[in-house]
């Protein structure tokens, strides 16, 4: 059985960066993936209602903007993902299988105790890496409307913190707020 592995997040200047990995059954309804970027958001929501209670297994974790610092943005990227995969694991359905082994999309892999391989643009190809990268997307959209919640003026369920140029004027004139990435350049 093949778990597919993705993060959303890498590019924001604020809020953490989030993992998920899926693991499909056979009977999956697979017309209804197709890559996280490709799908509106209306799209992608339906999708995820259907991999979350439909998918073997699933798990979503997360790197904040403090590990972001700390380790840099791919070392957290890897964190975020070793971390979905040990929750897709404790979420099994069934029991789970003895022959397990990930696809991650992109060049590197995190340290997992299966089989991994990197494959680039995996989440236009491999099922499970496109259900990875929906949920992955949904869940720091999630996040990041949230966040407008507490920090109105900074407009996160607008932008979601990526550097647009609403971004970038509204840190010049508040200043960086509390979930800001301190390593990432603003201008």
């Amino acid at each position: 059985m093949i778990c597919g592995i993705d993060e959303a997040g890498r590019g924001p200047l604020a809020g953490p960066v989030a993992a998920a990995a899926v693991a499909l059954p056979g009977d999956f309804p697979f017309g209804i993936l197709d890559d996280s970027k490709k799908l509106g958001a209306k799209k992608r929501e339906q999708a995820r209602l259907v991999i979350c209670s439909r998918a073997a297994a699933w798990g979503v974790g997360w790197a904040s903007a403090v590990e972001i610092d700390e380790l840099n943005i791919l070392k957290a990227s890897l964190l975020a993902m070793k971390r979905a995969f040990k929750a897709m694991i404790l979420n099994w359905r069934l029991c789970a299988p003895q022959e397990l082994s990930a696809v991650v999309d992109g060049l590197h892999v995190p340290a997992l105790p299966v089989s991994c391989s990197a494959m680039v643009k995996a989440d236009a190809a491999v099922p499970e890496v496109m259900a990875a990268s929906i949920l992955a997307k949904t869940a720091r959209d999630r996040m990041m409307e949230r966040y407008s919640w507490f920090y109105p003026e900074y407009g996160y369920e607008r932008h979601k913190g990526y550097p647009t140029r609403e971004h970038r004027a509204l840190i010049a004139r508040y200043g960086p707020s509390p979930i800001q990435r301190a390593s990432f350049r603003v201008r």
